[in-house]
Parts: structure tokens; C-alpha cells; sequence
């Protein structure tokens, strides 16, 4: 049985608590026990299944309570743990402040998760809620508040008998993530000289030490232009016999060392990484999986035994006996929990209410993946641009990959399907600009990392990027003319600096629009339905050398 203060409805009471919770004294000498931790991450609103009936909290809980059944009656114990973004990504999460999430992880009986960076995308008011909502900690030692530590840094477990200490750690990248407004006074140390104070201080008081993180997994330690996350801190900061992480949305699953499988399969064994001793899981996101590692603990020994991804419902297009492509299970099909279905069928029903109102059509899926838009140009970031061109009478757009959440699909589009592509509520802004700072603006976007939500979608100019540096430009056919000035629209957050834009918050031709991405993005799909695809392909627009 685990042993700890069941809630924490202060953040100040929660920061008192930290590591006082009841505690055994500690395990038994040449006794073996079995622990098994599981383990979600980047949630992101999907407390319902898909349109596709996979992942969603009620068939999570089905596979946590069987685990939990099964690791009990062979005389274990489980911790369940998230890597934090529990915050936006689906309308009905959205419009509803995530209620129906933090509701569903109590249900689930979570132990405690890392704060991710999405837990700021609304105002403190909002977060202070869901801190009060749940019924465990979030746990972030290196986030201080006007200098004092803003959550819990860690709490301590007793799971069945052995001590385990849980730390979390959130991403450096927060404050350039979210909209300045939410985290003022706020900072976002080094999380590993943060580690590396917390570590020794938990090792005296746990058997076992758990980093729950949202920082990312970047392979070999290869980060670019994005903080540091779980590879490297485990590699500066000895002690830490587990990080859970998230943040980067990838499965763990490594083919050799410092190795990732990239084409990761649902359903075949997964082999997490390791670094410096320490094991680093992620379970990719939504709850597509919840991750399992059976572990045993015996004379200070924490071995890792099994190590699993189980897959939540998802599904494979296969060739169906008409010959016409079908949906199959990877795995058994895993059957949803009543109690939480009926918990959070309301929310559903009352979200659907508001979003299901049909704003126009597509011939075909306009791709915005957070695959592809993070990593080449994307017709959905074409789309956007286009649309806040239109609005605003600009001449050129550049937006963040990280402001774009998905692809729009063919077929008839409703509110719902406008809001998972632009969920934040930016504003449009306009920047009148000389072209040579055009120039110093693109080469500055031209050097943000592939794979980061910073990486840049641009519409409107026509580049060419050798080596990170912009080596030819021109806007409406014609060379960029250093003395001509021009009009660029991008979105209030990067006119702030965020995601490490330039700022141009003060600049003389700042402009906010006051419209609102998404309801600008609704309009433009509305006046031009049915959309035809082939409109928005990027070509070769832009090209990188």
C-alpha cells in the first residue's frame, strides 16, 4: 500500500509537504519486492477515445486496474505517474480548462506527475484550479515563483515497503513556450543543477529514485536549439535510477545505443533507454500507451525486469475483404470502464454541443502533423498563413510549427476540427517592416531547430536557406529591397519572443489586429469552401540547402 497525503489543494501546503509524507522505515534485508511503474505523458486533452475508437481515460483505467489486479495478486505494488502536458490539444478538453482530464486521472488514482509546460498556456487562475482539482501532486523542483519554489519538488512513496522518491523536473523552454502574461515572475531554472541539489537530499530518504520530467528525449543528447532534457541530465546527474518522461512525444523504444527506433511498432517489445545507469521511458502521447516496467528491488538493488508500451486500442488501416481499406486492432481490443465512461460522457456531450457547427469542406486532408510541420514546409502551415494574410493585408506570414496542432481532413469541417489546428486564442499581429529587417527577421527564423515547435511555416516569400542563412528572398516576384517596406503577420506569441522569435513587441510598426487565429482561420475556410487541397502545397517555396 502507498502512503502519502492525498491532497494537495495549496501550493504552499504542498511545498511543506514535500517529502514528509508517511513513510516505512525501509525495506527488509535479503527480501525481493516487485514494483511495477506506470506511466502516461502529453496528454493533451484526449480524455475521450477518437473517432477511430482509439486510446481515451476509459480504456486507460480498464489496463491500469487489470495491471494493478494482476501486479497485486503476485504480492507487488504499482505507481502510476504522468510526464505532464495534461493541458490542450482536443476542443472539448479545451472549452472546459481540462476538468474532464484531471477528473479522469483521479479516477485513475495517479500518484503524482510532472508540470508541463502546456500547464501554463492558460491564465495562473486556471492552474491554481486544476492544482486544487486533483487529489495528487504535480511535482516541479526547478519552476520558482518570485524565487520561491512554485510546486512540490518531490514526494516520497511508500510502495509496498521500499521507499521511492519522485521528482519532477519541467522543460527550460517553458517561459519562451507559453504567453509571457502567464508566467510573469515565474523562472524556469537548470534542471540539472536543480537535480543535482534535489538528488542527494531525496536519496537520503528514498530507497529509489524516480525523475518525473517534461523536457523531452533527444537522442545521444542531441537537443539543437531546445533545452536540455532527460538524456542529458541523466548523464550529468548520478542517482537517478528511473526518469519517466515526456515532452518530445516519441516511444522510447531504442534499436542500439543512442539509437531510437523511429518506426516504432504497436505492440512489439520496446527497449527504453539507458544513460548512466539511469532507465529513460516515454510512452509517444495521448494516451495512445501506458508504459509498464516491472521492476524488482532487493538489497538496494532496482533491476528492471520487463519493460512494455501497451498499446490503447490503436489501429492499423488494412485491406478490407471488399478490398476497400479498414481499421484493425494492432492488439486485443480493450473494453472501456463504466464508472469512467459515465464520469465523463457529460463533458463530451456538453463540449460536442458547442463545437459541432459546420464551417465549411476540404476535397482532401490538409497535412499538419506534428511530424511534418515541425520538420519541412506544410500545407497547413500555408493554410494559416494565407489566412492571416487575407485578414490583415499582409504581405508575408511566418508562422510557429508549435502554434499549428493538426492536419484539417477531407470532407466536411466543423468548428471542432478548426480549433484541434489553433487551440491557443492568439491574436494576429502585423509588423510593418524595411526589407533589411525582412532580411534579419527570416535569417533569425531560418536558424530555429527542425523538430521544435519554433521551426517556421512561411507564406507569401519565396527563400532559399543555405547552411541556416538566408541566401536568396523575394516577396511577389520581385528580390526583398532592403529600403521598400513590407507588412508580416505572425501571431502574438512570437511577437512577444516566444518559441525564441525575435521580439517586436515595441517595434514602431507593431500592430495588434485583435482578431483571433482561429477565428480568422474559420472564416477564410468558410469563404473559400469547398477547399481545394492542391491549393495549399507548399512546392518549393522554400528550399534548405
Amino acid at each position: 500500500m502507498r502512503r502519502f497525503v492525498p491532497r494537495f489543494s495549496l501550493g504552499l501546503l504542498a511545498l511543506a509537504l514535500a517529502g514528509c509524507a508517511s513513510v516505512a522505515p525501509g525495506p527488509e534485508k535479503d527480501k525481493t519486492y516487485n514494483i511495477t511503474i506506470l506511466h502516461t505523458n502529453d496528454h493533451h486533452g484526449h480524455f475521450w477515445k477518437n473517432s477511430d475508437g482509439e486510446y481515451g481515460l476509459s480504456a486507460q483505467k480498464t489496463v491500469v486496474d487489470q495491471v494493478r489486479a494482476e501486479v497485486k495478486a503476485s504480492g507487488g505494488s504499482v505507481l502510476l505517474l504522468s510526464g505532464g502536458d495534461i493541458n490542450t490539444g482536443v476542443p472539448e478538453s479545451d472549452l472546459q480548462n481540462a476538468v474532464p482530464d484531471f477528473e479522469g486521472m483521479n479516477l485513475l488514482k495517479f500518484d503524482a506527475m510532472a508540470v508541463g509546460n502546456h500547464e501554463f498556456d492558460k491564465p495562473r487562475a486556471v492552474l491554481d484550479m486544476q492544482r486544487k482539482l486533483v487529489h495528487f501532486p504535480m511535482l516541479s523542483a526547478n519552476i520558482y515563483d518570485h524565487g520561491q519554489r512554485m510546486f512540490a519538488p518531490y514526494q516520497v512513496f511508500n510502495v509496498g515497503g521500499v521507499r521511492i522518491g519522485v521528482m519532477g523536473l519541467t522543460t527550460e523552454d517553458t517561459y519562451k513556450l507559453v504567453h509571457p502574461d502567464n508566467v510573469q515572475g515565474v523562472e524556469f531554472r537548470s534542471v540539472i543543477a536543480e537535480a543535482q541539489k534535489v538528488v542527494p537530499e531525496l536519496r537520503s530518504q528514498a530507497d529509489v529514485v524516480i525523475a518525473a520530467t517534461h523536457m523531452g528525449h533527444y537522442v545521444d543528447g542531441q537537443h539543437g536549439s531546445q533545452a536540455e532534457g532527460d538524456v542529458e541530465m541523466a548523464r550529468a546527474v548520478s542517482g537517478i535510477d528511473l526518469v519517466v518522461g515526456g515532452h518530445s512525444q516519441n516511444p522510447v523504444c531504442m534499436q542500439a545505443e543512442n539509437v531510437r527506433d523511429e518506426a516504432y511498432v504497436p505492440g512489439t517489445p520496446c527497449a527504453p533507454d539507458r544513460q548512466n545507469g539511469t532507465w529513460i521511458v516515454q510512452a509517444h502521447e495521448w494516451g495512445k500507451y501506458v508504459g509498464r516496467a516491472d521492476f524488482t528491488y532487493r538489497n538496494g538493488e532496482f533491476k528492471l525486469v520487463h519493460y512494455a508500451l501497451i498499446p490503447i486500442n490503436l489501429k492499423k488501416t488494412v485491406t478490407g475483404a471488399d478490398g476497400k481499406p479498414a481499421k484493425a486492432f494492432y492488439t486485443s481490443e480493450i473494453a472501456e470502464d463504466a464508472a469512467m465512461l459515465a464520469m465523463l460522457t457529460p463533458y463530451q456531450a456538453k463540449g460536442q454541443a458547442q463545437l459541432n457547427v459546420p464551417v465549411g469542406s476540404s476535397d482532401a486532408r490538409i497535412e499538419g502533423d506534428r511530424s511534418v510541420i515541425r520538420a519541412q514546409p506544410a500545407a497547413m502551415g500555408v493554410l494559416v498563413g494565407l489566412s492571416m494574410m487575407d485578414k490583415t493585408k499582409a504581405d508575408f506570414a511566418v508562422v510557429n510549427a508549435g502554434g499549428v496542432r493538426d492536419s484539417l481532413p477531407a470532407g466536411p469541417l466543423s468548428y471542432k476540427d478548426v480549433l484541434k489546428v489553433q487551440p491557443f486564442g492568439n491574436t494576429i499581429v502585423t509588423v510593418d517592416l524595411s526589407g533589411a529587417e525582412v532580411m534579419d527577421y527570416l535569417n533569425a527564423t531560418a536558424k530555429m531547430s527542425v523538430g521544435s515547435g519554433a521551426f517556421p511555416q512561411f507564406t507569401g516569400v519565396r527563400l532559399v536557406i543555405t547552411a541556416g542563412v538566408v541566401s536568396s528572398a523575394s516577396i511577389q516576384g520581385a528580390p526583398i529591397d532592403p529600403a521598400k517596406t513590407y507588412r508580416m503577420a505572425i501571431n502574438a506569441f512570437q511577437a512577444v519572443g516566444g518559441d525564441g522569435y525575435p521580439k517586436l513587441l515595441g517595434h514602431k510598426g507593431y500592430v495588434d489586429s485583435g482578431f483571433v487565429d482561429a477565428d480568422v482561420l474559420r472564416g477564410f475556410i468558410t469563404a473559400r469552401s469547398p477547399l481545394k487541397a492542391a491549393d495549399y502545397a507548399p512546392g518549393d517555396a522554400v528550399l534548405r540547402k
